[in-house]
């Protein structure tokens, strides 16, 4: 296999005071819509449409990310618990149907 060398980026490469450009606010405006559907607890305090910079978006960027996924594991061992608390429960015996209605 061919080993490909990629060269570093240039210092001027991330720029946190550069203005955003079209592609980060269209992933900035998309993460708002999932922001929206997170409970209260995981939703940041930042106002989205007032992200200008590369370094502003790349925090909200950041801070959405990772309610995103402490909500889903949260979720996630929520129902974990949830089923492990139905199959330990003893199941209750009932009476057919043929039984009930024969008496």
């Amino acid at each position: 296999m061919t080993i490909i060398a990629v060269p570093r980026p240039s210092r001027k490469a991330m720029n946190p005071d550069r203005p955003t450009n079209c592609l980060v606010l269209a992933q900035v405006r998309h993460l708002q819509q999932a922001e929206c559907r997170l409970p209260v607890k995981y939703r940041s305090e930042i106002y989205a449409h007032a992200i200008r910079t590369e370094g502003e978006a790349a925090r909200y960027i950041r801070e959405v990310t990772e309610a995103i996924h402490k909500a889903h594991g949260e979720a996630a061992a929520k129902r974990t618990r949830a089923a492990g608390a139905r199959r330990g429960r003893p199941k209750v015996k009932t009476k057919s149907r043929k039984a009930r209605k024969s008496k």
